[in-house]
């Protein structure tokens, strides 16, 4: 279909029982018809895969795929998106649902824009024209790093151009915020469409990695560690913005350590500091 491009809806569970034939039947009920789902499940033990192909012996759009080997949250994610034929990749997490409004949006914002290579919901930050709208790569930088972090947002909040995400080679790991990371590498090399916040509902439960990971001290390195490869690496702004801002995460991170060894929490906060990276040489 011209008018209506493939869009690979890529759902990756893990002990997901509770939730995943919600998030499943939210993108059934879109009212965008041209897209194929792909379940990829990353080692459950319980009865989330079950679940999964009862929907997949009744609509012939879904694949289900099991991994041999837990890959983790963001290696599951680049293995789900080997499977896409789409043009458009569209992550749904299994615990969170999208409205039947939801992919006919996105992608009529992406045909808005064509030359973009990604979509994302603003959800924070200032919105600074009429939604949709296009951002070039300086602009974008500008936007997130001194008006709000408006690029904030997790995967169920982003479409793809299936061929851009493969040609930054996805997902790279850093931990919890690895989609913040891709978000920002994308952003730096194409333009990017801002489009309205509520495009899915993003389910808060203990069970979900977020939750987990927030007690996670290593946040403090992941965090350092993914907007400091950003902005030595992929970063479009000059040269002094750069400096000053790595200068201000510098500081944020010494901040975090001296507060982890006013806590009495020696062991962790020499963890954190001997598995930092060392600063590249220019």
């Amino acid at each position: 279909m011209v008018d209506q491009p493939l869009v690979s809806v890529l759902m990756t569970s893990y002990n997901r029982e509770q939730y995943i034939s919600e998030a499943i039947e939210s993108v059934l009920a879109s009212t965008y018809n041209n897209f194929e789902l792909i379940i990829v499940d990353d080692c459950s033990s319980d009865n989330t895969v079950k679940l999964a192909r009862s929907y997949e012996a009744k609509d012939s759009r879904i694949r289900v795929f099991v991994n041999e080997i837990n890959l983790t949250q963001f290696g599951n994610r680049n293995k789900a998106a080997s499977y896409a034929k789409g043009e458009f990749i569209k992550y749904v997490d299994s615990d969170d649902i999208i409205y039947p409004y939801t992919l006919q949006m996105m992608v009529d914002g992406m045909k808005q824009f064509p030359d973009a290579a990604l979509g994302f919901c603003l959800t924070a930050g200032t919105c600074r024209k009429p939604l949709p709208y296009k951002s070039e790569p300086k602009e974008s930088f500008k936007q997130h790093f001194f008006e709000g972090s408006p690029m904030f947002v997790g995967p169920s909040g982003l479409i793809i151009k299936r061929n851009v995400f493969e040609s930054v080679n996805g997902f790279e790991e850093f931990g919890m915020p690895s989609d913040n990371h891709l978000t920002l590498k994308i952003a730096s090399k194409f333009p990017v469409v801002a489009m309205p916040r509520d495009l899915f509902w993003w389910r808060i439960h203990e069970g979900q990695v977020f939750i987990q990971n927030k007690k996670n001290y290593y946040n403090i390195l992941n965090n350092y560690n993914y907007v400091r490869d950003i902005l030595i690496n992929y970063s479009p702004l000059s040269e002094k913005e750069n400096r000053t801002l790595l200068f201000n995460y510098k500081k944020r991170f010494v901040f975090h350590i001296l507060r982890l060894i006013k806590k009495m929490k020696f062991g962790t906060a020499y963890r954190i500091v001997s598995d930092l990276k060392p600063w590249p040489k220019k």
